[in-house]
């Protein structure tokens, strides 16, 4: 399980480094089998500059002879071959004596003072991939931003920059399964306060019918729970969120699935999204479907159940099978305009007996087959 250090500083008010916080969580029962920064190497170095005179090579058609300032009344000569570079720009310098780290494959890079046809340069201005924060390559990166010439790069980018532990969870550790499960491990080795999410301005309304539950299997879905939200669009979420996603390794994709993340990762309770309008006969039951029967995932694999897999179907079939993966045919597309998110707590052993039987391990079946806190789908 990977946990982003600025995402836990969210919830508890903790000054110690990764590095710091590792062997706390190790003699406390969650082993961090490794610490990884988000970006090689900090981008320690390197610094905001000014670019004040951009003119042609006079050597080279596709090279710009830049003058840049980089603060304290400093002035360096920098040969650029961005095609983008110019005049007034604000832009990530990599001054003589530091070292870049490629965004692809890590490598090192250290600065020297060269002399690149004829004409000294005395640094580099950054394109992303040069310094790890990005794959981009098509030009030199542009900041929009008041700071000063001088000032480190790392201000900039700030929330680019992070520490991620990566946690060996035991079975019997499903409490820890969460940003907060963490931070309240923290809390309670140093005695720091923990900060909840805020639900003050979540307000909903209870629908009648707009979803029948026909059935459901108590012994294995003791809880149920779901929200109905209507003229939902489909956008790529903020920055913030596309973020914190990335640095934990999830691959961000539009703002409701990327909700549905979130809240796993934050407070260890899976959610799953539906396409409510693909719901054949707004009518859902929960429970076991017959030996046999197909049900594609959104991986867009056709699996033949066992018989006793927990499933989430409708009134033309199975449309997820609970606690592990959500079906293809009810998945968010650009299109969908309303949304049922699904919340519920499910039996562990039965969760943990499908995953294994099919082979599928997802961030929810870590959770589920660990057991969630009953409590959390319902929160009010």
């Amino acid at each position: 399980m990977k946990i982003s250090l600025n995402w836990l500083k969210s919830s508890i008010d903790c000054s110690l480094k990764a590095a710091d916080i590792a062997p706390l969580l190790t003699q406390s029962g969650l082993e961090v089998a490794h610490i990884h920064s988000t970006i090689k190497g900090g981008l320690e170095g390197l610094i905001i500059g000014d670019v004040v005179s951009c003119l042609p090579h006079p050597n080279a058609d596709r090279l710009k002879q830049t003058l840049v300032d980089i603060g304290s009344d400093r002035r360096c000569t920098i040969v650029c071959g961005a095609p983008n570079v110019a005049v007034g720009q604000k832009v990530v310098v990599a001054p003589v004596g530091s070292t870049i780290y490629n965004y692809v494959d890590q490598s090192s890079f250290q600065i020297k003072k060269i002399k690149i046809r004829g004409v000294w340069s005395e640094g580099m201005i950054c394109a992303a991939d040069e310094i790890g924060i990005g794959p981009a390559h098509d030009g030199i990166i542009v900041l929009t931003t008041t700071l000063p010439a001088g000032t480190p790069a790392k201000d900039y980018f700030k929330p680019l920059l992070d520490e991620v532990l990566e946690i060996e969870i035991t079975p019997n550790r499903a409490d820890a399964c969460s940003h907060l499960g963490v931070a309240r491990e923290l809390k309670a080795i140093l005695h720091l306060p923990i900060t909840l999410p805020s639900i003050k301005d979540f307000h909903s309304v209870r629908c009648d019918r707009a979803l029948t539950i026909a059935h459901i299997d108590a012994a294995l879905c003791p809880r149920y729970t779901g929200l109905l939200l209507k003229n939902i669009s489909i956008q790529p979420s903020p920055e913030w969120l596309r973020t914190r996603l990335s640095h934990i390794g999830v691959k961000p994709i539009n703002n409701v699935v990327d909700v549905t993340n979130f809240v796993l990762h934050e407070l260890g309770q899976p959610l799953h999204a539906f396409d409510y309008d693909t719901i054949i006969g707004r009518s859902l039951m929960v429970q076991p479907c017959a030996p046999a029967t197909l049900f594609t995932g959104l991986d867009d694999v056709a699996r033949k159940l066992a018989g006793h897999e927990l499933m989430i179907c409708d009134e033309a079939g199975p449309i997820a099978m609970a606690g592990i993966l959500g079906g293809l045919r009810t998945r968010i597309t650009d299109a969908t305009r309303d949304v049922f998110i699904e919340s519920a707590y499910f039996n562990p052993s039965v969760i943990r007996r499908a995953a294994q039987h099919h082979n599928l391990k997802t961030d929810a079946s870590f959770r589920f087959e660990r057991g969630t806190d009953p409590n959390l789908p319902f929160m009010h």
